[in-house]
């Protein structure tokens, strides 16, 4: 989705809903993390890349202290009080436009429309978009003057104590800072970002995200569990984190030696494709994807069937480099970089994996600037 579609969704949403003009449209973007994954609660690397399917809010300012917001994916309305924002059912969307809102406090309340392309529980940082967008939203209504690595944090935060799920920072930095054409190599210990060219295009290949539509549930789902055998292992081998773990003495046994090994296996890979991207050595990129995802699928045990049949898929076409789960796991999607005229034949090998009948969706994506406020079309018109 361009600014142009951005802007021209969100007012129309807005005059939908609320009745006149927003005061303002703000557009974050969801993410692929390409490389080191269940690593950023561990104080470790990842490479991940904001991508171009986009949360969109359209906000106005109102004269009370109350927060309206109507989500068009959900098909709902929601309201608070600015005092008395407080979580809400497990799994509820607003709980994330209320975290963020309890966190910048700003003097007034705010009509928002949530709208955009991005999938809901795809594995692509929906949430994090989300919570990007309307921060960014009342960052810029309110002039409070928040830096974007600032804005991430509160973004974490309201994942964390509204939400119930125990993120690192790497889906907010992702959808904060992204830059167009570049990853973004996040050193989660230092919370510094180094912006990585990763431009695949030029040389014939794409990215290709696969939503096998299993839709992933993380405060219910393993996430926690993962979370909790991560600390549970640094703990064992008297690290602060495992990324101070050393990985050829890992003095654990069964499941916590199995966890604390893809961590570390991970932030090499992490460093491997970075040097490989920065060579266009794709071929090594590949590689490292498929390592990637065994790792997660025997070590860290988050994967599924469906991300598995993708992959396996993946690895009998020799147009395709390589292939992996993004996200936390236990469903969503999967990212494939393969030669750009050899996407057809991977979409009909894909049919026949599942007998004809495709459960999922696929795109390519880029790599895509962070959260901003969308200008005005200079025509001002759709």
């Amino acid at each position: 989705m361009n600014d142009r579609e951005a802007w021209v969704l969100g007012q129309h949403a807005f005059g939908t809903s609320f009745g006149g003009v927003a005061d303002g449209v703000y557009a974050a973007p969801g993410r692929v993390n390409l490389i080191g994954e269940h690593t950023d609660y561990q104080q470790g690397l990842c490479l991940p890349a904001a991508i171009d399917r986009h949360t969109v809010v359209a906000a106005r300012r109102r004269t009370d202290r109350r927060v309206v917001a109507y989500s068009q994916a959900q098909g709902c309305w929601a309201t608070s009080p600015l005092g008395d924002l407080r979580p809400g059912p497990s799994g509820w969307w607003f709980n994330y436009v209320a975290g963020v809102c309890e966190a910048l406090r700003p003097p007034w309340g705010c009509d928002l429309v949530v709208v955009g392309d991005l999938p809901v529980g795809a594995g692509l940082s929906s949430s994090a978009s989300l919570e990007m967008a309307v921060g960014t939203a009342l960052n810029d209504l309110f002039g409070l003057g928040i830096n974007p690595e600032n804005l991430a944090l509160v973004g974490q935060r309201a994942e964390n104590a509204f939400a119930g799920v125990s993120t690192g920072i790497m889906d907010q930095f992702a959808c904060a800072l992204g830059r167009e054409g570049m990853a973004l190599l996040l050193d989660t210990r230092t919370r510094s970002t180094v912006p990585i060219p990763f431009d695949p295009e030029p040389s014939g290949l794409t990215l290709l995200v696969v939503d096998t539509q299993v839709e992933r549930q993380l405060v219910s789902g393993g996430y926690q569990a993962r979370f909790e055998e991560a600390q549970a292992a640094a703990r064992a081998l008297g690290v602060a984190s495992l990324r101070d773990a050393d990985p050829a003495h890992l003095s654990l046994d069964g499941v916590l030696l199995r966890r604390a090994r893809h961590i570390c296996s991970e932030n090499e890979r992490v460093r491997l494709v970075v040097a490989a991207a920065g060579r266009r050595a794709w071929d090594e990129v590949g590689q490292a994807f498929y390592a990637s995802h065994q790792s997660l699928r025997d070590d860290y045990e988050v994967s599924h069937p469906a991300l598995d049949r993708v992959v396996e898929t993946a690895m009998h076409c020799p147009s395709v480099l390589g292939a992996r789960l993004t996200g936390a796991g236990f469903g969503g999607a999967a990212i494939v970089l393969l030669r750009q005229d050899a996407e057809g034949d991977f979409r009909q090998a894909l049919g026949a994996a599942w007998r004809g009948r495709l459960p999922f969706r696929a795109w390519r994506v880029h790599p895509s600037r962070g959260a901003h406020r969308v200008e005005v079309p200079a025509d001002g018109k759709p």
